[in-house]
């Protein structure tokens, strides 16, 4: 976890807004200046904290040049382009608010909205997550594929949210600075707070429709987000006893071993066919070989748990320069 940058006796900010960046030169001036104004009309001590992932279209020199006039907005520069769970990370790793707000660098969200966003908060929540009712973007191409995957989501995780793919939501910094992503699982945030016990609310929020620039996004993606969920799953129920996942298929290939060793003696003694005529010993010496490599996966699972429990952390980035960050 990356310390407060805070000055020695300077109180840190109440609110970080973090925002990842991948090419996004000329969308910069759609979010900026009203992201700003509502921090400012806010009332609240905030701070911008903008992560450039590898751009090559000089985003980050922009983002520098605002950053020179106001000291609230802060660069994140990557070494390259990593994706965006990785930005994700750093932005979450560098950010120093009590609530951390996430937008989309695209000017898609509205910065109007996180207001709303606080206020919700406001009422108890640990987590605040945006839901674009009227969304601008293709149906066929992106927003049928969301929904469903929405739904697929929120019906295996149990943490029912109409968009996990909406970039605009809030979060006490504490549930969100040590987390350690990677795949596309910036998605499943909302999923792993829960998992910490996080209350979790989501109200509707604006969108637009990109006005400049090409999205990053296609339908490859839902194809990832569909493994990662895969492995959320798996750690969900398994992360720290993996022998239960690995050491019961041992044992239920070990008991079809048995079986399959059992009928192949009652064929030999009962209807006096020869084990090699019969393919159901060679099925149970397969079983069994089955059952001893599944218990020692699971064994090998737990050293690796419990290898990481006492391993130093490591980040899915490397940071190349930042700016305003003391």
């Amino acid at each position: 976890m990356v310390e407060s940058r805070t000055a020695q006796g300077e109180t840190p900010p109440s609110v970080s807004v973090v925002v990842p960046l991948y090419n996004e030169a000329d969308n910069i001036e759609l979010w900026y200046g009203p992201l700003a104004e509502a921090l400012r009309g806010s009332g609240r001590r905030h701070e911008i904290v903008c992560v450039d992932d590898g751009s090559s279209d000089g985003t980050a020199r922009k983002i520098a040049g605002l950053a020179a006039d106001d000291a609230c907005l802060k660069l994140v520069a990557l070494r390259r382009n990593f994706g965006q769970t990785a930005a994700w990370q750093a932005g979450f790793d560098h950010s120093t608010g009590d609530v951390v707000v996430t937008m989309d660098g695209d000017g898609q969200n509205d910065p109007r909205d996180i207001g709303a966003l606080l206020r919700k908060m406001e009422d108890g929540y640990d987590m605040v997550s945006g839901w674009r009712v009227d969304r601008k973007d293709p149906f066929l191409r992106r927003v049928l594929p969301s929904r469903v995957a929405n739904a697929l989501i929120s019906r295996i995780t149990k943490v029912p949210l109409h968009d996990y793919g909406c970039a605009l939501k809030a979060y006490r910094g504490e549930f969100v600075r040590d987390l350690e992503m990677y795949g596309e699982m910036h998605r499943l945030v909302p999923v792993f707070v829960r998992w910490r016990g996080a209350r979790i609310a989501e109200i509707p929020v604006r969108h637009r429709a990109r006005s400049r620039g090409l999205s990053n996004y296609g339908l490859e993606r839902s194809v990832k987000i569909l493994l990662d969920l895969i492995v959320v799953r798996f750690l969900e129920r398994f992360w720290d006893r993996p022998i239960y996942l690995f050491g019961g298929f041992g044992v239920l290939s070990l008991l079809a071993s048995v079986l399959s060793a059992a009928y192949a003696v009652w064929l030999k003694l009962g209807e006096g066919t020869d084990f090699t005529r019969t393919p159901t010993l060679a099925i149970a010496a397969l079983f069994l070989l089955i059952a001893v490599l599944g218990v020692m996966m699971g064994l090998l699972a737990e050293m690796i748990v419990r290898t990481y429990y006492r391993r130093e952390g490591t980040k899915l980035y490397a940071v190349k320069d930042t700016l305003n960050l003391d």
